[in-house]
């Protein structure tokens, strides 16, 4: 299956299925993730790890979620800079369990050996978050993903990262 069919059968699954609604009064006005990320290329077998930031908001209660992130992956003679912006399809499948399907674009800055490269790359997302608390205000979260670049040589890798999640509540009246 090439990557496009894939893309087009991924966007059009966000919008088939339901699951658990999400409780209004409970939604946070932004999470922020903060982890590590670790990366390998599909070409090469090339590693890289680094640290992982993010944040994401909810625009459409129960359709949309939207997540800016940055991942600098760091790996030998070579630094790469991953700036996402993924749109995210969410279903809340328990009180402490929620699951977001996400794809978007991709900004690559790279680093190897004294050459920088930029690239616009597709990425595809699982997100799986874990709040142990009702009420949200801290969790952890696991994100493995696919990665595709548009540039000469079509780079693809896969990836995961995970780490600390921070709910940001809306202050009460």
């Amino acid at each position: 299956m090439s990557v496009a069919k894939f893309l087009v059968l991924a966007s059009l699954s966000l919008c088939a299925g339901t699951a658990i609604a999400q409780s209004p009064a409970d939604e946070p006005a932004a999470i922020v993730e903060l982890g590590a990320a670790a990366s390998r290329t599909l070409q090469d077998a090339t590693a890289a790890f680094g640290p992982d930031f993010a944040v994401e908001f909810t625009p459409i209660e129960k359709w949309l979620e939207i997540e800016a992130g940055a991942t600098p992956v760091f790996s030998h003679h070579s630094t790469e800079w991953d700036t996402d912006l993924l749109f995210k399809k969410p279903w809340t499948l328990s009180e402490n369990v929620e699951f977001m399907f996400g794809l978007g674009p991709e900004w690559i800055h790279t680093r190897t050996s004294g050459v920088t490269t930029n690239a616009i790359a597709g990425e595809v997302a699982l997100d799986f978050m874990f709040w142990p608390a009702k009420k949200h205000k801290f969790g952890w979260y696991l994100e493995p993903g696919y990665d595709y670049s548009f540039a000469p040589g079509h780079e693809r890798s896969v990836g995961i990262s995970g780490g600390l999640l921070i709910a940001i509540h809306k202050p009460r009246p």
